[in-house]
C-alpha cells in the first residue's frame, strides 16, 4: 500500500494557527480557513474573501477537508465565545479561533458554557486538592503522587478545548487496530501490513479544527496529524473527535509500550481492539483492563476480524469476551446501564464499522468524556488512598480518656498523698491548739526523747524520680493508644509523634509542680470557732487547778473540810478537758478534709493542665486535622 503523504504544518496544526489578523478580518469570522494552508503535492487551497461560507474544497485525492465549519458548529462557537467574553464588539481577530485552530488569544483555553467539570466533579477535585495539601506532612509522598498527577491532568485538560474528545485506539500486535483506524477515517492514514510492529508512533486524525493544544499535550508532532476523507455524514457525526492510533501495547520495543502507557493516561476514552486469537491475553487483562475497570464508561472493547470466524463462532467469542471483562470487574453497558461498550466488527469487510462510528458519534456529541474520564481517575485515586484515611475503628479521644490521663498524672506527682498530708497537718495543728496542757506536755516530753529532738517529718509527697517517670510514660503511652486506636497508620504515627514530642521533659516539669503547688505554705488557717475551743480548754484546766488547790487547802487545814465540792470541781476539769479535745477533733475533720482536698485539687489541676498543654492538645490538633481530611476524603470518594 502506498505510504500516505505528509501534510503541511498549516493543516496539521489547525487552520488558523499561522493566520494574520488582517486575513481573519477578511474571512468574516470564519477563522481564516484559507490563510496558509498548503497541500501535499503542491495543491493550492481555494480562498474566499467574503463573509459567507466558501464552497471551494481543497483535495489532493487522499486527504481532504471542508473549507468552512458546519453551521451548527458556528452557532455553538458564537454562543460559547459570547459567554466566555472572547468575542467582543470590536470584532478582534481570534474571536472564533477555538473553532478554527485557536488563532485568537486563549482560543482553546476558554471555559465553555457550564464549565468543563460540572456536577459533582468540581467539588471532588477541590476536595482532592485540599486533601493533598493537608496530608503532605502526614502521608508519604508516594501515596499522594497519583492524586497530584490527576490534579495536574485535570487542570491541564480544563485549559484545552472542551468541544473535542480524544479517543485512543489501542490493541495488541496483529489485532487490526490500524485497519480499524483507517476504516473509521475512510482513508488509509495509518500504515498496515504484516511487518511487526507496524505502528511505531501515535498518529492522530481530527474531524474538526481547534484540537492543536490537545495534540500538543499528547506530544504528537505535526507530521503525524491527519484529517479524514471529506464529504459524507460521517464528518458531521464525528465532529469534535480526535482519534489516535497507538503502537502495540505488547510490542517488543520498550519505547512503543512506554508511548502507549503515556498516551493512555492523557486521552478521554479508549477503544481496545482485540482479535479472536488474543482477546483473552493475560497481558491485556492484567495490565490494562483490570486496573482500568473503573473507567468502563469511557471504554470501548471491539472484537475485530470477525470475518475469520465461521457461523456463530463470533457470538461465542463475544460472549466469552464479556465474561472475561466481567471477571476483570469492568461493568458492561447493557440494557441502558452505564459501562463499557462491547461489539464485534470487521475492519476488512466493514461489518460493524458503521455501528461503531455511530456509537462514537453519540459519545463525542455528549461532550462529557473528559469529565467522565477524570471522575473515574478520581474514583481510582480515592480507592488507592482509602487505607491512608479510612479504618473500621472509631477515631477520637473521649472525655473519659482525658480524665483518666489526668488521674494518672496526678497519681504520678503524688496529688493524693499531698492532700492526705495537708489534712493530717491541719488536724495536727488543731490538736496542738485544743489539746489538754498535760497531753501537750507529754508530747513535748516525747519529742525531747526522740533522737535529734525534732518530731518525725511527714512522708515525701513526690514519688521517687524513676517511679514517677515510669508512671508518666505509662500514662502517655495509654492515652496515645486510646487516641490512635481508630486511626489509619499514617495518622496514628502522627499522633504518636506529637505525643512523644510533647512529653519530653514532662516528668521534670511535674516534679517542679509538685514542689510548688503540692505543699501548702505556712500553717493551715484556723476556723472561727478555734478561739472559743481554746478558751474552753483553758477553763477546764483552771477548774482542775482550782479543785486541786481547794483540796490541798482542806488537807492543810486552811479551808473548812468538805471533800465532795473540790473533787467535783477537779473531776469536771479532768473530764471536760478531754471532752473539749474530742469535740475539737470531731469539728476539725470536715475543715481538715476540705483543706486536704483543696491541696490535692491544686496539684491535680496543675498536673492535668501541664499534661493537657504538652500531650492532649497536640493529640487533639492531629485528630482535628484527621477529621478535616476525612471530610475531604468523603467528598472525593462520594461516600457522604
Amino acid at each position: 500500500m502506498a505510504e500516505v503523504p505528509e501534510v503541511a504544518a498549516g493543516e496539521t496544526g489547525g487552520t488558523g494557527e499561522a493566520e494574520k489578523p488582517g486575513e481573519a478580518e477578511k474571512s468574516g469570522g470564519t477563522g481564516g480557513t484559507g490563510g496558509t494552508e498548503g497541500g501535499a503535492g503542491g495543491a493550492t487551497p481555494q480562498a474566499t474573501t467574503s463573509g459567507s461560507a466558501a464552497p471551494g474544497i481543497w483535495d489532493d485525492g487522499l486527504i481532504a477537508r471542508r473549507a468552512t465549519e458546519k453551521t451548527t458548529l458556528e452557532t455553538l462557537d458564537a454562543l460559547e465565545a459570547a459567554v466566555a467574553g472572547v468575542q467582543g464588539a470590536t470584532g478582534a481577530p481570534g474571536a472564533s479561533g477555538d473553532a478554527t485552530g485557536g488563532s485568537g488569544a486563549g482560543g482553546e483555553a476558554h471555559t465553555p458554557i457550564g464549565g468543563p467539570y460540572g456536577g459533582s466533579l468540581r467539588p471532588r477535585l477541590d476536595a482532592l486538592g485540599e486533601l493533598v495539601g493537608l496530608s503532605r506532612t502526614r502521608v508519604e509522598g508516594g501515596v499522594l503522587a497519583e492524586a497530584g498527577r490527576v490534579l495536574d491532568e485535570a487542570a491541564a485538560r480544563q485549559r484545552l478545548s472542551s468541544r473535542h474528545t480524544v479517543v485512543a485506539i489501542a490493541g495488541a500486535t496483529g489485532s487490526g487496530k490500524s485497519a480499524l483506524f483507517n476504516a473509521l477515517a475512510e482513508v488509509p492514514i495509518s500504515e498496515t501490513g504484516l511487518r511487526r510492529p507496524t505502528t511505531s508512533a501515535p498518529i492522530a486524525c481530527t474531524w474538526s479544527d481547534g484540537a492543536a493544544g490537545l495534540l500538543d499535550r499528547l506530544a504528537i508532532p505535526g507530521r503525524l496529524r491527519r484529517r479524514p476523507l471529506a464529504g459524507g455524514d460521517g464528518d458531521e457525526e464525528l465532529h469534535g473527535l480526535v482519534l489516535v492510533d497507538l503502537p502495540d501495547h505488547d510490542s517488543a520495543v520498550v519505547r512503543h509500550r512506554d508511548q502507549v502507557d503515556r498516551v493512555l493516561g492523557l486521552v478521554d476514552a479508549v477503544v481496545w481492539v482485540v482479535d479472536p486469537e488474543k482477546y483473552a491475553d493475560a497481558a491485556l487483562h492484567e495490565r490494562y483492563l483490570r486496573p482500568l475497570a473503573g473507567h468502563a464508561e469511557v471504554t470501548f472493547v471491539v472484537l475485530n476480524q470477525i470475518d475469520r470466524l465461521p457461523g456463530d463462532a463470533a457470538d461465542q467469542v463475544l460472549d466469552d469476551l464479556r465474561r472475561l471483562l466481567d471477571e476483570d470487574g469492568m461493568a458492561l453497558g447493557e440494557h441502558g446501564e452505564p459501562g463499557a461498550t462491547v461489539l464485534a466488527v470487521s475492519a476488512l469487510t466493514g461489518e460493524g464499522v458503521g455501528e461503531l462510528r455511530e456509537l462514537l458519534g453519540r459519545f463525542v456529541q455528549e461532550r462529557n468524556a473528559a469529565a467522565r474520564r477524570l471522575s473515574a481517575d478520581v474514583d481510582a485515586v480515592a480507592l488507592g488512598l482509602r487505607a491512608a484515611y479510612v479504618t473500621e475503628g472509631r477515631a477520637g479521644l473521649g472525655e473519659r480518656s482525658r480524665e483518666q490521663f489526668a488521674d494518672r498524672l496526678a497519681w504520678a506527682v503524688g496529688a493524693v498523698a499531698a492532700g492526705e498530708a495537708a489534712e493530717r497537718e491541719w488536724r495536727r495543728n488543731a490538736g496542738r491548739a485544743c489539746g489538754t496542757p498535760w497531753l501537750r506536755l507529754w508530747r513535748w516530753y516525747e519529742s525531747k526523747r526522740t533522737p535529734g529532738g525534732e518530731p518525725p517529718q511527714p512522708p515525701v509527697l513526690v514519688e521517687e524520680e524513676l517511679t514517677a517517670r515510669q508512671r508518666v510514660e505509662q500514662a502517655v503511652r495509654t492515652v496515645v493508644e486510646e487516641a490512635s486506636s481508630g486511626l489509619p497508620a499514617p495518622w496514628a504515627h502522627a499522633v504518636r509523634e506529637a505525643a512523644v514530642k510533647g512529653a519530653e521533659g514532662l516528668p521534670e516539669t511535674l516534679d517542679e509542680l509538685a514542689v510548688a503547688a503540692g505543699t501548702p505554705g505556712g500553717r493551715p488557717p484556723r476556723p472561727a470557732w478555734w478561739p472559743a475551743a481554746v478558751l474552753a480548754q483553758v477553763s477546764m484546766t483552771l477548774l482542775q487547778v482550782f479543785g486541786a488547790l481547794w483540796l490541798v487547802g482542806q488537807i492543810v487545814g486552811v479551808l473548812e473540810p468538805g471533800l465532795l465540792p473540790p473533787v467535783l470541781v477537779m473531776l469536771a476539769g479532768i473530764i471536760g478537758g478531754p471532752f473539749v479535745e474530742w469535740a475539737c477533733g470531731a469539728a476539725a475533720k470536715g475543715p481538715a478534709r476540705r483543706y486536704g482536698q483543696d491541696a490535692e485539687r491544686r496539684l491535680r489541676e496543675a498536673a492535668g493542665g501541664c499534661g493537657r498543654a504538652r500531650v492532649l492538645d497536640p493529640i487533639a490538633a492531629e485528630l482535628m486535622r484527621y477529621r478535616e481530611v476525612r471530610e475531604q476524603y468523603a467528598t472525593v470518594a462520594r461516600t457522604g
